[in-house]
């Protein structure tokens, strides 16, 4: 048995501890940001704000304190949002053991540093394990128990072994790799590629623009990850072109639906409202994964016109216009 403090109770926090405490075997504790929220998630077990319909056992402890949280877990999964996660590593650094090992669930780049999740929780945790999960993964099918398969980067396989035990169950199948940097890189870019796809599908363009962004998006996420030392394997598996095409295509995709509305025709604050908040990672990504793309001269055309649509009021079908008159190329 895994003691396992999962640290943020939005959707995807609340699925990991609704399927982990299916599996059975753990000893659970969620952490809320917001006492309220803490207070009402302990009261019904249910999250209704983030993730409605899927009750939490009695027997997970749910706080807004995060060392109760924390304290003799085996395990501390963060969940936060990306740029939460600094704030909530800078508090917990001072209370967490060696033998902890931190796990990052959050799929984006901190966007003033350009760090990837796992090289933030390095700063202040150099001496613990750290590893990531990705894939294709909406957090309401894998509530739901619907057969889910993810993928759990670490550097050091017989821990990774280990881990792959704590999370398996009869709907999530964790895969494992060594390869923290592709399998986060593959999670955080393609929430940029899938804003760009909900652009075509809300200016109805098309399957065969649609089919072609995804390729091209791949494409441009795997120059990014290689060069920032990732590997191109990574980015064939589930935490790259697996997840790529689930966040682009399937209707729970916040991304993707921020990207509809903006080929609608809609202002991004509005429809950031209109989200209640719940994040959409790929809106902040955008900027980050430009300046990283920068620092090691990789061309990312579908992220420049993405963050011209998003920061600079670029009308979306200039922005498609643009990116077919590009030269053209081998592929």
């Amino acid at each position: 048995m895994s003691r396992i403090a999962v640290i943020g109770a939005g959707a995807w926090g609340t699925a990991l501890t609704v399927s982990l405490a299916r599996r059975g075997g753990h000893q659970l504790s969620l952490w809320a940001h917001s006492p309220d929220h803490a207070a009402q998630l302990a009261d019904t077990r249910e999250n209704t704000r983030y993730l409605p319909g899927f009750i939490l056992p009695a027997d997970v402890l749910i706080t807004a304190n995060l060392s109760h949280a924390i304290a003799g877990a085996d395990i501390v999964l963060c969940v936060t949002p990306s740029q939460a996660l600094r704030s909530v590593m800078e508090q917990i650094g001072p209370m967490l053991s060696t033998r902890q090992v931190l796990l990052s669930a959050s799929k984006g780049i901190e966007e003033k540093t350009f760090l990837r999740m796992s090289q933030i929780m390095f700063e202040y945790a150099p001496s613990n394990p750290i590893g990531t999960l990705g894939g294709p993964s909406f957090a309401q099918e894998v509530a739901a128990a619907m057969p889910t398969a993810i993928t759990l980067a670490v550097d050091d396989p017989i821990l990774g072994k280990s881990l792959q035990d704590d999370f398996s169950s009869a709907s999530l199948r964790p895969y494992r790799n060594e390869d923290v940097i592709g399998t986060e890189l593959g999670g955080a870019l393609k929430n940029v590629i899938a804003l760009a796809a909900g652009v075509v599908t809300g200016l109805e363009l098309g399957n065969n623009a649609t089919a072609a962004l995804i390729t091209r998006g791949i494409a441009e996420i795997t120059r990014l990850a290689m060069a920032c030392g990732g590997r191109r394997e990574t980015m064939s598996g589930l935490s790259g072109i697996g997840d790529l095409v689930l966040t682009c295509t399937g209707g729970l995709s916040r991304n993707r639906t921020v990207g509809v509305e903006l080929g609608k025709g809609r202002k991004l604050d509005d429809i950031i409202a209109g989200l209640n908040g719940k994040v959409a990672e790929g809106v902040r990504t955008t900027t980050a994964a430009l300046g990283l793309a920068q620092r090691y001269g990789v061309e990312m055309p579908i992220t420049e016109q993405m963050a011209a649509v998003l920061h600079e009021d670029k009308a979306p079908l200039n922005a498609i216009s643009e990116l077919m008159s590009r030269p053209g190329r081998t592929e």
